[in-house]
């Protein structure tokens, strides 16, 4: 883009800057005062909280979360995987929550996804919902737009909630 005139250049002639310029074999970083845009940062891996790892607490975060192990509170993130392993009595709230585990309590999220090996205990409030085959779910299904705002009931127009005790054979 930017480049040394060649024209002061001691021995150089005019007529090179009338002819494009060749590529060069040099790396782009070659010139300090070239700007380069910041390549947008890697999206960082999930924190897996693994299956000897027992916490009582709250976990916030605006990242990944894998858990395997046991977890007493309520947990906030921008993606929640709930391994084969887990279980969690609290709360958990999550723009995307994939449900393999087990869950005691309330799940909010926009997309809610119970697999075949899920056990949830409590009431789900979605935008989309996805169960398995072989899902085991006790509770409540609700159909929100906005499922991760508890302050305002936000129900979709004429979505009721239908209390479940579901058993889907495999």
């Amino acid at each position: 883009m930017f480049s040394k005139s060649k024209i002061n250049e001691p021995g150089s002639k005019a007529t090179d800057d009338t002819r494009p310029a060749a590529p060069s074999s040099a790396p782009a970083s070659a010139s300090p005062n070239e700007f380069k845009p910041s390549a947008a940062k890697p999206k960082p891996p999930a924190s897996t909280l693994s299956a000897d790892l027992h916490i009582t607490g709250n976990i916030k975060t605006s990242g990944d979360i894998q858990v395997e192990g046991t977890i007493d509170g309520d947990i906030r993130a921008h993606l929640l995987t709930i391994g084969e392993t887990a279980t969690i009595k609290g709360e958990v709230v999550a723009d995307d929550v994939v449900i393999n585990g087990r869950i005691v309590g309330r799940v909010r999220g926009l997309k809610v996804r119970l697999t075949s090996t899920a056990r949830v205990e409590g009431d789900i409030i979605h935008k989309t919902i996805a169960i398995e085959s072989g899902a085991h779910f006790e509770g409540s299904v609700q159909r929100q737009d906005d499922p991760l705002n508890p302050g305002r009931p936000g129900k979709a127009p004429g979505a009721n909630p239908a209390a479940t005790k579901a058993d889907v054979p495999s």
